[in-house]
């Protein structure tokens, strides 16, 4: 049974779906009384036989019912699953969330927070590449001789700060390079911002293309070192507790310690946001996160048109896709729009006010 016929679809788009309900096998009687198949349960029983054959469904043992493997619920998500539609009412109020965040708050932070209450699972949101962030202002502080402290405060509402250490660097050299960043930082992109230097040290030959250089130099020295799983935001851990799935001590441990790989659940953002679309991993994708089969579900966030990140959620296997998928696409749709809105006030360089990672108890 290479092609699953319309029979067993029927049968295993039930088992998938029971299962994901109640956690528990699923047997013949139950979907004969459950689903409406006019089939009796022992051809019920053959097609399920046909299905475990073909790796699709297991039994536990001889007695309980059928299990979906992670070959169904791949089949459940991509050929038979039906998206549940969000309400242009709910929908209003994901944006609401956000519209309510005052100015300067940590966008990223407050997304993994909404995302975590509306599913009711682990959250991740990573930002992309520093290249390519959109920048509010970057600002270099003396700390002592030889050291500066660079500020790069992002569109997002956060702010990345880091030790360099330069050759010298009095307050006049400092103030000038200041007043240059001013001029060209605020909504360009790190890299945006190299190429516009570059462009202007093409077009003097005067004092100014040292000052151009020492710009460029400081803004490489705050870059290098950047690493990629940093300003991942993680929320809801405590959710996962509450999952049967994770009952026992070791899964925790497993599952915590997934949650820190923060550069392996990047990898699987990352591309996300090349994709432009919600996308499901699990299986190989996943088995390097954890000791135990999970699920990342992700989607990709924009600012001005341009992606800025991935969104995601963090669960078993079994999940309630059906409602998660849509849920998570909603989410990055509105923390786009809410990056992308004119007249937010991101402008201060001041760091937003700190906040520990929480589970959020609020909903919608």
């Amino acid at each position: 049974m290479s092609q699953l016929n319309k029979r067993a679809r029927s049968i295993l788009y039930a088992v998938v779906t029971d299962y994901t309900a109640a956690g528990e096998p699923v047997g013949s009687r139950t979907l004969a009384k459950k689903y409406g198949f006019d089939l009796s349960p022992a051809t019920i029983r053959n097609v399920l036989s046909d299905l475990e054959e073909e790796g699709y469904v297991t039994q536990p043992h001889t007695s309980a019912g059928r299990v979906p493997t992670e070959k169904a619920f791949r089949l459940f998500i991509d050929t038979l699953m039906r998206a549940r539609q969000l309400s242009p009412s709910f929908i209003s109020k994901i944006a609401e969330r956000f519209d309510e965040l005052p100015p300067g708050a940590d966008i990223l932070r407050e997304t993994g927070r909404i995302l975590s209450d509306l599913t009711g699972v682990v959250s991740v949101v990573a930002p992309s590449r520093l290249e390519k962030r959109t920048l509010v202002a970057l600002r270099f502080i003396p700390t002592r001789p030889g050291e500066l402290l660079s500020v790069i405060v992002l569109s997002d509402g956060t702010v990345q700060n880091r030790f360099i250490t330069v050759e010298s660097s009095s307050s006049a050299d400092l103030e000038s390079v200041h007043n240059l960043l001013a001029e060209i930082v605020e909504g360009r992109t790190m890299a945006g911002v190299r190429e516009e230097l570059q462009r202007r040290a093409g077009e003097v030959r005067d004092e100014l293309a040292g000052l151009l250089q020492a710009s460029q130099t400081l803004l490489d020295a705050a870059v290098e070192g950047s690493v990629r799983g940093e300003g991942v935001v993680i929320e809801g851990q405590a959710r996962a507790l509450a999952r049967p799935e994770f009952a026992s001590a070791e899964r925790v441990r497993e599952l915590m310690g997934a949650l820190e790989e923060k550069e392996q659940l990047v990898v699987l953002l990352d591309r996300t946001i090349a994709s432009e679309r919600v996308q499901v991993f699990m299986g190989e994708d996943t088995d390097t996160l954890a000791g135990m089969s999970l699920s990342v579900v992700a989607a990709p966030y924009h600012e001005g048109g341009r992606p800025a990140g991935g969104l995601g959620i963090i669960g078993p296997t079994r999940m309630d896709y059906a409602t998660v998928v849509p849920l998570v696409g909603a989410t990055a749709s509105a923390v786009s729009a809410a990056l992308s809105r004119s007249g937010r006030d991101l402008s201060s360089t001041e760091p937003p006010p700190s906040s520990e990672p929480g589970d959020g108890d609020g909903t919608i």
